[in-house]
């Protein structure tokens, strides 16, 4: 399995989590992306090389932002998570800085 890392706004957001299923949701996207990378879709323009995935619960759009780093292998990186809601503008300025 590969290994994964989380960056500071990724981390946040699940730590301040307190829905049980949402969280199981969440790492179960983490386990399906460890499985293959692919699965999550392909940006382009400001946010090449990164991935998002989708998560729906309980009538809301939640996103996954990743990408995949080659260092003695592969490692999954965990960019940001969080409501659909402005997810992409965030993680625009993020990637800025």
């Amino acid at each position: 399995m590969m290994e994964v890392r989380f960056l500071p706004p990724a981390a946040k957001f699940l730590k301040k989590l307190k829905d049980k299923t949402l969280k199981k949701l969440y790492q179960e996207a983490v386990d399906t992306i460890c499985a293959d990378y692919t699965v999550g879709d392909a940006k382009t323009g400001d946010l090449a090389g990164i991935y998002g995935y989708d998560i729906y619960y309980n009538k809301t759009n939640y996103e996954l932002a990743y990408t995949v780093e080659y260092q003695n292998g592969e490692i999954i990186v965990v960019i940001m998570a969080g409501t659909r809601e402005n997810f992409y503008e965030e993680l625009k300025r993020y990637m800025k800085n």
